[in-house]
């Protein structure tokens, strides 16, 4: 069987930018399935392009091409590239970040920037474009590949792991019984925040289901947030309106409110400024 195609963009359905990509695809061939993963990544976010593919990945059949589209420097000097994971999957995407987290999780194998010469789309009017990369290289490119034009080799020339562009990313930790970290994205339809805490570290702090911890968020050291917070297995086990601390589905700590927004009833952001800490609450210590 062919390998899916999941794209994932910065570029919304408000215009024609998605359709046209899909549309070099099925020129190429018809057969090639091609998935959404999500076209609603913030504008310009590597970050979050990188953390999206880290999200989804794994839960996509072995040899699954993904198709990262976030690319505020297109037309410029960055790498476009291919790159083929430790434990077989291939991301076509510019080489600006948008790897980060699967080079800290599962690792590259082997990454290869795309020959435009000969995996660039061609004779549509589109040569002297410089903007639409999406389109012109790296859903083409994807194309040839998934339907077999193309082994990985024929990308173009390899280029060493070492070299690829990532984020910094930051490491929870616990000092004297206080697990410390900071919100690394969001889950923007709901309006929870995801800190960079494995539930794992929870454990060794002693912290369990049922808990009362005590919360401080700091948004460059300035304290927005602080309160004792219920630590559960879900959102429900919080009366409808009030704050959660919860395991994710990446088996990471967030901070939620029942049938509410976090986000907008704290005005918490993401990112490395914004830093979380837990220890046990009073109500947990009694």
């Amino acid at each position: 069987m062919k390998p899916i195609l999941v794209f994932q963009t910065d570029f919304t359905y408000k215009e024609g930018a998605v359709s046209s990509m899909y549309g070099v695809v099925k020129t190429v061939d018809r057969s090639v399935e091609i998935i959404d993963g999500t076209h609603e990544i913030p504008r310009y976010d590597t970050w979050s392009a990188s953390y999206r593919l880290f999200q989804t990945m794994k839960f996509w059949p072995e040899g699954t091409i993904f198709v990262s589209v976030v690319d505020p420097g297109v037309g410029t000097g960055r790498k476009a590239s291919v790159a083929r994971t430790n434990d077989g999957y291939y991301v076509v995407t510019p080489d600006n970040g948008t790897l980060t987290h699967l080079k800290d999780s599962v690792g590259i194998a082997e990454i290869r920037e795309i020959d435009e010469t000969v995996n660039r789309l061609r004779g549509k009017n589109t040569e002297g474009v410089g903007i639409f990369h999406g389109r012109d290289l790296f859903a083409y490119c994807a194309a040839k590949l998934a339907s077999g034009i193309i082994d990985f080799e024929g990308v173009g020339p390899a280029y060493p792991v070492e070299d690829i562009v990532e984020h910094e990313i930051q490491m929870p930790r616990i000092e004297a019984g206080v697990v410390k970290g900071v919100f690394e994205i969001d889950d923007p339809n709901f309006g929870n925040v995801w800190t960079n805490m494995p539930l794992a570290l929870f454990t060794e702090a002693g912290f369990v289901y049922g808990d009362y911890l005590w919360v401080t968020v700091k948004n460059n050291g300035e304290a927005v947030f602080n309160q004792e917070v219920l630590f559960q297995y879900s959102f429900g086990f919080a009366s409808k309106g009030e704050p959660i601390i919860y395991n994710n589905e990446l088996m990471k700590i967030g901070l939620a409110v029942n049938q509410g927004s976090f986000s907008e009833k704290y005005k918490i952001g993401t990112g490395k400024a914004w830093t979380v800490e837990f220890r046990k609450g009073e109500a947990s210590l009694c």
